[in-house]
């Protein structure tokens, strides 16, 4: 279908000042880069001579970072440890100047960190360090009670679901009930176990795979991918589902009609964060006044970028609407 780029370019013009909620688990993500000359004698695996190292913040705080870059007003709610990495994590988001007055710590959790050890352009090996353990119910009530405060301050909420704790079933019921009352967008970027969670939001955007575990079907084909699409739209209720395809792009639900949309990537060389930044220019772009249609075509031409980058890598206006203009139709 033709992309109606002065449309996407209207939108995306929009974005600026607009004050989205990210709710969900905060990560730091650690990368080490290195070389391997050769097998360890202790065990049969590769020593990696450490050269380098670098932080990037990821899970629902790489969403908060793809956010910012594009113009928008970000507040994070989550939850680090009182540790070391839970310092340079939030360290991170402050000078991003992201809003982190609703980030609580918990001096008895970890802050989950993951580990990639990277040599010659491989990843060797990935460590995580992280609790996923439901949070106290006293913290979630807290979380809720601020949040009622201060719910007319945000005109979109995210649900970034790692599976670490953030989200569960107290904490969701009320973020839906308070979206549908005011009348606010909320999208999810869902954890495969915990589907039955969010019936009644406006979006959920999983991959495959999370589609495919959370209604017990598999799809060899088109038409099977459409009836994985379609139970979870009849079971769930939301306005739509952005169903993304890895190589074959993403596919888009709502109540009548199904639209394919192929892949805009030219090389995938790192799918981590791909799907944060769908979420973040999806729900972006549905609060500057798109269609869902037009708000999943930004949505893939942004991942499309952000996959042929190492790491958890964000996308701002500039490149956005440049990927644009260069588009044929």
């Amino acid at each position: 279908m033709k992309i109606k780029k002065e449309n996407l370019k209207k939108t995306i013009s929009k974005f600026a000042n607009k004050r989205i909620l990210v709710v969900g688990d905060l990560i730091l993500d650690r990368h080490v880069f290195g070389q391997v000359n050769r097998i360890s004698p202790e065990a049969p695996v590769p020593v990696v001579w450490a050269k380098s190292e670098n932080f990037k913040a990821g899970g629902a705080a790489n969403v908060g970072m793809n956010l910012i870059d594009l113009g928008a007003q970000v507040t994070l709610c989550g939850l680090t440890g009182t540790d070391e990495f839970g310092q340079r994590l939030r360290s991170l988001l402050s000078k991003k100047k992201l809003a982190t007055n609703f980030i609580f710590k918990d001096k008895n959790r970890r802050t989950t960190l993951k580990t990639r050890i990277i040599a010659h352009h491989q990843q060797v090996v990935r460590l995580d360090w992280e609790s996923n353990d439901n949070f106290p119910e006293k913290i979630t009530k807290n979380i809720i009670d601020k949040l009622k405060n201060n719910f007319n301050k945000f005109d979109a909420v995210i649900v970034e679901d790692y599976g670490k704790g953030v989200v569960n079933p107290l904490l969701i019921k009320e973020l839906i009930s308070l979206c549908d009352k005011k009348n606010k967008i909320i999208t999810v970027d869902p954890k495969e176990d915990h589907f039955q969670y969010y019936r009644g939001v406006t979006t959920l955007t999983p991959n495959l795979n999370e589609a495919q575990i959370a209604t017990g079907m598999k799809a060899r084909n088109k038409n099977e991918i459409k009836n994985i699409g379609k139970k979870l739209l009849n079971k769930l209720k939301p306005k739509s589902i952005l169903l993304t395809l890895g190589e074959d792009g993403m596919m888009l639900f709502e109540k009548k009609k199904i639209k394919h949309i192929p892949t805009a990537a030219l090389e995938v060389y790192d799918v981590t964060g791909a799907g944060d930044t769908v979420i973040s220019l999806f729900t972006l772009a549905l609060a500057s006044g798109a269609t869902s249609f037009e708000a999943a075509q930004i949505a893939n031409l942004g991942a499309g970028s952000v996959v042929g980058q190492l790491g958890a890598a964000t996308i701002n206006k500039k490149e956005l609407i440049k990927i644009i203009n260069e588009k044929r139709n």
